[in-house]
C-alpha cells in the first residue's frame, strides 16, 4: 500500500473526549518543536529547499508554516478561553508561506519561536477542566461551524505530527 505523500500519518481523525487522550495531545503539543528540530537536523540548504512532495511546500516553508499555524492556533485558544463562542480569523497560508519572512530568515527563527510559543501553549492548556474542553467552542468560518476547543486539540496535535512527517518520509526517501 503506498501512503499519500500529502498525509503521510493519514488524514486528521476526531476522537472522544477521554483524560488518556488529553494526555497524549497535549504531550504531542509541549514536544513538538523537539520533534520538528529532530526532524530538521543536519539537513543543508539544497536539502531545506526542497519540496516534501511534488507540488508541495519545500522543507524551509513547512518550518516556517508551522511556526505560523500553532501563532494563529495560541491566539485562537486564548479567544475561545477568554469569550463566548467567538469567530476565529482565517489566514491565506499559501500566501503567508511566500512572503519576505518565510523566503529571507533561516528555519532556526522558527524553530526557536516555537520553542517559547509552545512552551505558554502548553502551560496555558495543561490546566483546563473537562468541562471547558467539552463545552467551550468557536466558530470557524473556514468550515463554516462551530467546533469545540477539544477538536481544536486534536487537529493542532495531529498538524505538528502531520509535517514532522513530511520531513522524515522525504529524509527517507532520499537517503537523507
Amino acid at each position: 500500500m503506498t501512503t499519500d505523500p500529502r498525509f503521510p500519518i493519514g488524514e486528521y481523525e476526531p476522537k472522544p473526549f477521554s483524560i488518556e487522550q488529553k494526555i497524549e495531545w497535549l504531550a504531542d503539543l509541549k514536544f513538538l518543536p523537539l520533534l520538528l528540530e529532530n526532524a530538521i537536523l543536519n539537513l543543508d540548504e539544497a536539502q531545506l529547499h526542497t519540496p516534501y512532495r511534488d507540488g508541495g511546500w519545500t522543507v524551509h516553508q513547512l518550518v516556517h508554516h508551522v511556526a505560523d499555524s500553532h501563532m494563529n492556533a495560541y491566539c485562537r485558544f486564548k479567544l475561545i478561553l477568554t469569550e463566548d463562542n467567538p469567530t476565529l480569523k482565517t489566514y491565506e497560508e499559501k500566501s503567508w508561506a511566500e512572503l519576505n519572512d518565510v523566503q529571507k530568515l533561516p528555519v532556526n527563527i522558527s524553530i526557536t519561536l516555537l520553542h517559547a510559543l509552545h512552551a505558554r501553549w502548553y502551560e496555558a492548556l495543561k490546566y483546563i477542566s473537562d468541562d471547558e474542553w467539552n463545552n467551550k467552542t468557536a466558530f470557524h468560518p473556514g468550515v463554516k461551524k462551530t467546533v469545540r476547543l477539544w477538536t481544536l486539540l486534536g487537529m493542532y496535535a495531529w498538524h505538528g505530527k502531520h509535517h514532522v512527517a513530511h520531513i522524515t518520509t522525504l529524509r527517507e526517501r532520499n537517503g537523507w
